[in-house]
């Protein structure tokens, strides 16, 4: 069964950065996009950023400029670089991908905190 592993979160201060990875893995499978969303207490769940297999990027316009996705096909594996981190970027980050197995699914990681102290 297909999983999604997050690694990378935790505490820092405004203007700081971290970097966040997800592996995909379990089975045989194909990945077509993989990406990240946050959901902030109180707030619905958001897209931050998404690459597709062909390397299109999205971002969220709120962290345009200071966050980089980016992904290595041959590890599964998308990564989330985060720089000039503000207190409003405080919130769970959750890895996202879409997956063909015998069927094309979208699959959730179990999430990872980050916090940004002022």
């Amino acid at each position: 069964q297909v999983r999604l592993v997050e690694s990378g979160g935790g505490l820092v201060q405004a203007g700081g950065s971290l970097r966040l990875s997800c592996v995909a893995s379990g089975g045989a499978f194909s990945i077509n996009a993989m990406g990240w969303y946050r959901q902030a207490p109180g707030k619905q769940r958001e897209m931050v950023a998404i690459i597709m297999s062909e390397g299109k990027i999205n971002y969220a316009d709120s962290v345009k400029g200071r966050f980089t996705i980016s992904r290595d096909n041959a590890k599964n594996t998308v990564y989330l670089q985060m720089n000039s981190l503000n207190p409003e970027d405080t919130a769970v980050y959750y890895c996202y991908a879409q997956i063909f197995t015998t069927y094309l699914g979208a699959y959730w990681g179990q999430g990872t905190q980050v916090t940004v102290s002022s």
